[in-house]
């Protein structure tokens, strides 16, 4: 799912080499931190989140065929 997130995020930038995925697995539950450059936050946030929340949709749909929980944090 790390990859994934990176896929994603690195199509969505102008900075694609300032991604960065961080992976923290607790039992069933794995957050994902995603790291962006500042001036490149807006593109992976989105007009009133609408693009972070698409991307957290993607991932709880892929997150459910596995029988755990994700939660995708951008920093």
């Amino acid at each position: 799912m790390k990859e994934l997130v990176e896929v994603i995020a690195k199509s969505l930038v102008n900075n694609p080499s300032s991604v960065v995925v961080e992976e923290e697995i607790t039992g069933t539950t794995t957050v994902l931190r995603l790291h962006v450059a500042s001036e490149d936050m807006g593109k992976v946030i989105g007009k009133q989140g609408r693009i972070a929340k698409a991307i957290r949709t993607v991932l709880k749909a892929v997150a459910t065929r596995e029988s755990i929980k994700v939660v995708v944090e951008i920093v």
